[in-house]
């Protein structure tokens, strides 16, 4: 069942919409229950220390500098947070939502295939803020919000991305049992060794490949396999929607939102986002309908520091929210800590694919934690079912180490997943 639509409206100014946040899966029945892309060194040791100002500074450092180059088609909200600009989005509006919009001479233009999104474009000396406003108070029913852009949950700023024409592959058999695992990121290097027998089903970019270094690590470490690397589930179709295509306006909150419809329409089960940002009233229903149709959102809860504001989607309600740990199990000094940590998987001191030369290199930051738990549960669920996945969580829940209370703690959740699929960096000398 595909999610509600959207209507993405297009301004030019902007105004600020906050979402409160619960942060667990209503009704799970559990028992008591950044990136960081480090060339390999000759040595192959790992760097063993690390500024942790410099790691938790990296995702403000990375929107600052998206908002400094892109003047053209980002500004910021009243958060400083980035969103696109001349764009507001708008969820399941009424006809007397639309009725304003066009009344204000707001232009329609047709949503994309399998998207569910609509573009209203308007003059650009119009104000966004007072636009939003108006919107709302004409359909006070309506839901309304800016279209903010998400990033990679990253510790430290990603190598830069390369783009190519994409071969695509022959369109993935829909067989009901078979192990499935969505994906929203960037681009996937997909003539790395690690995927040469991985089945990869892209969505996104026109037909076009944009392969990045933050996707291809990720989609390493859920589906990868080579010599000496072997990612959680290599047998698993990967269905990876690209939502940033090298595009400055790319990770926008309509754009995960469309990524999400195709997912949901593909009946793919678990899902995992990398991604962070502020909190979005569109993103939060859309996540909200997945998850009551019982897929399982799995997202990395950011290296913003201990300190720092809950980041999303890992602080909706019901989204399985991963923080990552060193290999004695310790918690990132740059993770975030709070509710909304449900699990943690090793996020330091392994490797994954990389594009280029060397083709492996360390990694660090709760993206690389998120998709090794996602992989985890996706083997307990092939269909989205809400009864299926409370069963996957209370599975994984009893399985978790470093948490012997049964109670989720504010660091490590229900505790630690996928101790075994650390890669360690010393057999890449």
């Amino acid at each position: 069942m595909p999610i509600r639509p959207l209507i993405v409206v297009s301004i030019c100014l902007l105004g600020a919409a906050d979402a409160s946040a619960q942060l667990r899966l209503p009704g799970v029945q559990l028992p008591q229950l950044p990136l960081n892309l480090q060339p390999l060194r000759d040595t192959g040791r790992l760097l063993e220390r690390t500024d942790i100002g410099d790691l938790t500074s990296s995702r403000l450092k990375q929107v600052a500098s998206l908002l400094r180059q892109h003047r053209d088609v980002l500004e910021p909200d009243p958060r400083g947070e980035p969103v696109v600009r001349h764009e507001i989005l708008a969820w399941s509006p009424s006809e007397a939502g639309l009725a304003a919009a066009r009344a204000a001479g707001l232009t329609v233009v047709e949503a994309e295939a399998g998207a569910s999104t609509v573009v209203l474009r308007v003059p650009a000396q119009m104000d966004t803020a007072a636009m939003l406003e108006r919107l709302r108070q004409r359909d006070p029913d309506g839901v309304y919000d800016f279209n903010h852009v998400y990033t990679g949950s990253a510790a430290q700023p990603m190598d830069p991305p390369s783009s190519g024409t994409q071969d695509p592959q022959a369109a993935l058999p829909h067989a009901t049992g078979a192990l499935r695992i969505g994906l929203v990121d960037s681009g996937i290097a997909r003539e790395h060794e690690v995927f040469e027998r991985a089945r990869i089903q892209p969505w996104g970019c026109d037909g076009k490949d944009h392969p990045s270094a933050h996707g291809t690590a990720v989609a390493a470490l859920m589906v990868g396999r080579a010599g000496r690397f072997r990612g959680v589930a290599p047998q698993a179709v990967l269905y990876a929607a690209d939502i940033y295509c090298d595009s400055a306006t790319g990770g926008s909150a309509a754009r995960i939102a469309a990524a999400l419809d195709w997912l949901a329409r593909e009946q793919v089960a678990v899902i995992n986002l990398s991604l962070v940002g502020p909190p979005n009233q569109i993103l939060e229903r859309v996540v909200a309908g997945m998850v009551k149709r019982g897929h399982l959102l799995v997202a990395a809860v950011g290296n913003d520091g201990p300190a720092a504001p809950p980041l999303y989607p890992a602080s909706y309600p019901g989204v399985v929210g991963v923080s990552g740990v060193d290999k004695r199990g310790q918690p990132l000094p740059e993770a975030a800590r709070g509710p909304q940590v449900m699990f943690a998987a090793p996020g330091n001191q392994m490797v994954s694919a990389a594009i280029g030369n060397p083709p492996y290199r360390t990694v660090r930051g709760t993206s690389f934690a998120s998709p090794v738990v996602a992989a985890l549960l996706a083997d307990g669920l092939r269909q989205p079912s809400p009864a299926g996945a409370q069963r996957a969580l209370a599975e994984a829940a009893k399985n978790a180490s470093g948490n012997a209370s049964g109670v989720p703690n504010p660091e490590v959740g229900y505790g630690v997943l996928g101790a075994a699929y650390r890669t360690d960096p010393s057999g890449f000398r």
